[in-house]
């Protein structure tokens, strides 16, 4: 017999997402805008799944999580079991609850989002479980776990490498895990803003990692601190997520000029600022100056929020098509125009402009030249036409500071020949991506996974590389996992 009150729930209950900021409140700072859910909003909206019995939105999440189960058990107020269930396939969980476009996702896939009840609100109600099972008390269990006295080393403390570290402690393989930087996080400490993810959940997992036995070696870089070879003699395995921090300029005339940033420098350089609780970083001296950003990924949108926030006073995103064909977040832009930043669709940039008179410190950017584009037709649609620059429609936009965010591409390391390291022409390690040793390179022994492996992607896919890595580690170590992974 169907209990309509719980299958039939997304008739009554509307779909609702924690309160937003108000635009003008949050530019005010750089901390997250929506507060989590409360225990009654939480139930009530994890209650309008519908169970459908063909859960796309596990299908449209790159970790396959059994997103309707716990949905059950937040809706039955049973959060510690939802969070174990969680982090049977997800390592962070309350990362991706914030950082994920679930809009393209598992809500995406979500059989009420192709109606006009809307999406049940999956990201949200994955933050608010985590959060609250945190709050009781809860932390990974490795009591049953056998430690095996084998030790695999982990490049790299972003997603990836933090996935990693959490799978094979939890088949009792020691993780040591190296870092250059002087935190874990990689990209979700320096990467991405705080309005997106404030760095204490980061800093807290990094605590329970701790906890779970993974050491971690910062402020190391493999290759001029620790050659790479010592950890193959003192390690049985090495898993390489280094990420992609190789910037892509355009080749745009006119970079060279005082004022023209790179977008990971600038995010970088607000990070620290703000870390160190000083202003002193002239990456981030935007005050009262026009900014254009040059990009329409989500790292663009990243740049144009924290610009507001530094307080330009004129913040404008340029992209080359149309609002339609940006690949970053449809939630991303839409918080940015709220809070008043300006964008130019179908705008290509050909050059940066600077100041004719040599001034101290050499001639400063003053406009991006730019020209119309349109669409081509094509038959095979939208999706598949070019681009072409419109004859004749070139203009001058003023800017006192352009940052250029056309995205990163991975660079492979220095030794990766010597060890037998196969890539590609962009510059990413070649791995196997099926079969019983996902994630393996063309060493037997090395493994890797994250944006070096697939380019600049999302924070989940590097969370599913990690994991499958580790568990494919595993099995090339003759072993088998001794613990529930909850």
């Amino acid at each position: 017999m169907i209990d309509r009150d719980y299958v039939f729930r997304f008739l009554d209950v509307p779909r609702q997402l924690p309160p937003k900021q108000s635009a003008a409140e949050r530019i005010t700072h750089h901390g997250e805008i929506r507060p989590a859910f409360t225990d009654k909003a939480a139930v009530e909206q994890a209650s309008r799944c519908l169970d459908c019995g063909n859960p796309y939105c596990s299908r449209g999440c790159p970790l396959n999580n059994d997103i309707p189960n716990w949905l059950k058990l937040v809706r039955d107020g049973r959060v510690i079991e939802a969070c174990e269930l969680m982090h049977v396939t997800n390592p962070l969980p309350e990362v991706c609850g914030r950082v994920c476009p679930v809009e393209r996702l598992c809500e995406g896939g979500c059989t009420l989002n192709h109606t006009d009840i809307g999406a049940v609100t999956i990201g949200n109600v994955e933050r608010y479980a985590v959060e609250e099972a945190f709050k009781r008390g809860w932390r990974p269990d490795l009591s049953g776990v056998r430690e095996t006295g084998r030790r695999v080393a982990i490049i790299g403390a972003g997603p990836a490498g933090l996935a990693c570290a959490d799978r094979l402690r939890r088949a009792g393989i020691g993780a040591d895990v190296f870092d250059r930087h002087d935190e874990v996080g990689g990209m979700l400490i320096y990467g991405l803003p705080s309005f997106k993810l404030e760095k204490e959940v980061v800093l807290r997992r990094r605590e329970i990692l701790e906890d779970m036995g993974v050491r971690f070696q910062l402020g190391v870089e493999i290759g001029r601190d620790l050659p790479f070879d010592e950890l193959l003699v003192s390690h049985d395995a090495v898993f390489m997520g280094t990420g992609a921090y190789g910037l892509v300029d355009g080749g745009l005339p006119g970079l060279e000029l005082a004022g023209v940033q790179q977008a990971l420098p600038f995010l970088i350089g607000n990070t620290r600022r703000l870390r160190a609780g000083r202003d002193e970083d002239a990456r981030c001296d935007v005050r009262g100056r026009r900014v254009i950003v040059l990009g329409g990924g989500d790292t663009a949108m990243d740049c144009v929020r924290t610009a507001v926030r530094l307080g330009a006073s004129e913040v404008t995103c340029v992209y080359r098509r149309d609002e339609i064909g940006m690949p970053g977040s449809i939630r991303e832009v839409a918080h940015a125009r709220e809070e008043g930043v300006g964008f130019r669709y179908a705008c290509q940039p050909l050059a940066l402009l600077g100041n004719a008179l040599e001034v101290v410190g050499g001639a400063r950017v003053e406009g991006v030249r730019v020209c119309d584009t349109e669409r081509e037709s094509s038959p095979f649609g939208p999706a598949r036409s070019r681009w072409h620059n419109v004859p004749g429609s070139e203009r001058v936009l003023p800017a006192d500071v352009v940052i250029i965010a056309f995205g990163f591409r991975p660079s492979l390391p220095s030794w990766n020949a010597a060890f037998g390291i196969d890539g590609d022409a962009q510059g990413r390690v070649r791995v196997s991506d099926a079969g019983r040793l996902a994630q393996q390179t063309s060493n037997p022994r090395i493994f890797a996974g994250g944006d070096m492996v697939r380019g600049a992607d999302l924070v989940v896919t590097a969370v599913r590389d990690g994991r499958d890595a580790a568990a494919s580690i595993v099995r090339s170590l003759g072993l088998t996992r001794t613990a529930a992974v909850a």
